[in-house]
């Protein structure tokens, strides 16, 4: 198991994997996708900042990462603190939405998207 995985696993590294449905990915699965993804996305882009956004009622922590072009992905995490140190590895500046919002290059990048 990577280093940036283990941030996710509330478990040994060893321990055994989360019982799914035949076919369904395991929990460690998932969180190696999650970081897979969220580290493909700041690799292959410019300037990615790391955004926290807090669980809601409907949604869990999530962590967004945005480029300087406003091009965006998110993906769940377990709580902020795997965020912060998620981005912290993925060597991303971090920043907590409560605080500081979110960029105008992202509301940007949306609105373009919405007029293809």
């Amino acid at each position: 198991m990577s280093r940036l995985s283990q941030l996710f696993s509330r478990k040994p590294a060893n321990g055994p994997a989360s019982p799914g449905g035949a076919g369904s990915p395991s929990a460690a699965d998932q969180r190696r996708a999650t970081v897979e993804h969220l580290a493909e996305f700041a690799r292959t882009r410019v300037g990615v900042e790391a955004y926290i956004e807090p669980p809601t009622n409907d949604t869990p922590t999530t962590l967004m990462l945005i480029a300087t072009t406003g091009e965006w992905t998110r993906r769940r995490v377990p709580d902020a603190r795997t965020a912060r140190k998620l981005a912290e590895q993925l060597e991303l500046p971090v920043y907590d939405v409560n605080f500081t919002g979110y960029p105008q290059r992202m509301r940007d990048w949306n609105s373009k998207q919405r007029r293809r």
